[in-house]
């Protein structure tokens, strides 16, 4: 398939150029953001698939018809995506778009704005294992052999999208400066009725008991994994292949209690603490 095997360089940090090319990257990082927008802003593996969906029903009223008919990437295209351009609906009403950069790139064109933006974030070990699946089975990730070795340059922020750390940072540090909502992927799974409530909320958007009990219905991970508009399923084998591991696999917080060792978890802590020091973020490993 087509650059599958090509990795691009920009802003300091490696990106699969299956999906990238210096001419998106370029566009995006020269996009005219503008009032309206609605930016959901993740590091990859972090829930992103679940906001789009949120996002979807809440400005359908809890109506499944677009979730359900629609694919997530033609309903919140990644801005840096080879396929943004000519896939951004420029309709009235709001445009959803998703992206994975990082701060440096796009918050002095967001703060030009009145763009709204969604920063959802996840705890990292948590991180850390949904992509390591995410490498086994998106043929155009590079090859990971072992959870021992991803880990590794996981915490050295050596994989694609650089480093967990510096992405929650800085997107963190920016909440002087822009309209932005951080939410976790662990509040959403805590109570997801409370976050829909507070999202809404946010985005100006006021909802009846009825929709939001359609919006929580449909947003509940049994229900989405079986949504081929956003589980990936339509994407060919030879691009992702679902044999390896499902693109929605778990929908869990706590599952990297399953794959670390003792020692792998106080390596982790120990440079969590280090590399977070200056920041006041909390983050939630366990939702027991």
């Amino acid at each position: 398939m087509d650059r599958m095997d090509v990795t691009e360089e920009f802003a300091g940090i490696q990106l699969p150029g299956h999906l990238h090319t210096p001419e998106s990257l370029r566009y995006a990082q020269e996009f005219q953001f503008r009032e309206g927008d609605v930016v959901i802003v993740t590091y990859p593996k972090s829930g992103t698939t679940w906001m789009q969906e949120i996002l979807t029903l809440i400005y359908s009223q809890g109506d499944p018809e677009i979730a359900t008919s629609v694919p997530n990437w033609m309903r919140a295209p990644w801005l840096e995506h080879t396929y943004f351009k000519d896939t951004l609906k420029d309709d009235e009403g709001p445009r959803f778009i998703t992206t994975h950069l990082p701060s440096n790139i796009l918050a002095p064109a967001l703060k030009k704005s009145k763009t709204k933006v969604i920063y959802v974030m996840r705890n990292p070990k948590d991180v850390a294992v949904s992509f390591y699946y995410f490498h086994k089975m998106a043929r155009f990730m590079p090859d990971s052999e072992s959870f021992p070795e991803f880990l590794e340059l996981f915490l050295e922020g050596k994989v694609y999208y650089g480093s967990w750390f510096d992405h929650i940072k800085g997107w963190y540090g920016q909440k002087k400066n822009l309209d932005i909502f951080y939410i976790s992927y662990e509040d959403m799974q805590k109570d997801l009725r409370r976050s829909i409530k507070k999202l809404c909320g946010f985005l100006g958007c006021p909802m009846y008991t009825e929709e939001v009990d359609k919006v929580e219905e449909h947003c509940r991970f049994a229900v989405m994994s079986q949504n081929v508009m956003i589980n990936y399923t339509l994407i060919p084998r030879d691009i992702m292949d679902h044999e390896q591991s499902k693109f929605m696999r778990k929908g869990i917080v706590g599952d990297w209690k399953n794959h670390l060792t003792d020692e792998q978890n106080e390596r982790f802590d120990k440079i969590y603490k280090e590399k977070m020091a200056d920041c006041d973020l909390h983050i939630v490993w366990n939702i027991d």
